[in-house]
């Protein structure tokens, strides 16, 4: 199955994370196991934020797949960082 490119919202908090948890979920449900997140919009994420795709990438690496992040404004790139998550997820 090819790549799916998920569009993240301005803000990437609580209530976000629920939403992305469930339609990763379906996605991956479904057989997906390659995702590429477009964080161009995204001006914020939050710690639920985080952990939420580290799941879903920790669930896609299992199935053989992954998760790329893309368009990651400097402030949501210096959370990525100081999280160390930059070696852990490919950067585009």
């Amino acid at each position: 199955m090819s790549e799916i490119t998920i569009k993240m919202p301005v803000n990437f908090a609580v209530e976000e994370a629920v939403h992305f948890r469930e339609v990763i979920k379906n996605d991956i449900n479904k057989g997906a196991f390659r995702f590429l997140i477009d964080f161009s919009e995204c001006q914020f994420i939050d710690s639920t934020g985080l952990g939420v795709i580290v799941s879903s990438y920790k669930k896609c690496v299992e199935n053989g797949g992954g998760i790329k992040l893309k368009s990651l404004n400097p402030n949501v790139k210096k959370i990525f960082e100081l999280t160390r998550l930059t070696s852990v997820f490919e950067i585009q």
